[in-house]
């Protein structure tokens, strides 16, 4: 798996690499359960069949400049968290954004327990109808199903502008049997481990499934 660690070895991106099955069990655990399960089951829409978790782990001295990556991207990175909306991939020479992976939520599982200061995930609060918003602009005047054809940079980048301006960055430190559900269109991202916090050798490491929702006009529209 050497080939998914990245930013200069300080960050193991680990798409798909948890051999969980669809209820989220490994090995011969128990169905994945708890709170964050029942709230993303019974009032976001139902509790889709998962896929297997990407585990994304974070050590000391993240963030490092990415491959290919530019001093400005870099900066965003340092500055800005490398926030994001999953889903919205870059898209040819010219890394236009376009609708891609349509997910249903965001569920991350806390595997090691490090300090609150070692690159916690970082969300802007209210920052998914902000998203939204802007993303309907562009969207409404298209078939749901062409949407991944869409180029939707400009208003996703005007729409994460407002993001920085009115809403609240609030990080997310969390210990394992802890987890949170992060809205699908949530601006988030992950904050620099910060010298002297608290961590352990295999680094800050978190469970995320991110399942696709059946219906792409659920993902712009519904809760």
């Amino acid at each position: 798996m050497a080939h998914w660690h990245v930013c200069e070895g300080t960050w193991f991106v680990g798409v798909d690499a948890l051999l969980n099955d669809t209820a989220g069990r490994v090995g011969g655990s128990e169905v994945l359960s708890g709170r964050a399960v029942d709230f993303l089951r019974d009032d976001l829409g139902g509790w889709p069949a998962l896929h297997r978790a990407q585990v994304s782990v974070i050590y000391p001295g993240y963030p490092r400049p990415r491959d290919g990556e530019s001093a400005g991207a870099f900066r965003y990175r340092q500055m800005r968290d490398a926030a994001h909306v999953d889903g919205l991939k870059p898209v040819g020479p010219n890394r236009r954004r376009h609708p891609q992976e349509f997910h249903a939520f965001i569920l991350g599982l806390p595997l090691t327990d490090v300090g609150p200061d070692a690159a916690p995930m970082v969300v802007w609060e209210g920052s998914h109808e902000v998203i939204r918003a802007g993303l309907r602009e562009v969207l409404d005047n298209h078939d749901p199903k062409d949407w991944h054809t869409v180029d939707v940079t400009d208003a996703y980048q005007e729409a994460r502008r407002t993001v920085f301006e009115t809403c609240t960055r609030v990080p997310l430190p969390a210990r394992p049997g802890e987890a949170y559900a992060v809205h699908r269109l949530a601006l988030h991202g992950v904050a620099p481990w910060k010298p002297g916090s608290k961590g352990r050798p295999d680094g800050r490491m978190i469970a995320y499934f991110r399942p696709e929702m059946a219906d792409r006009q659920d993902w712009l529209i519904s809760p």
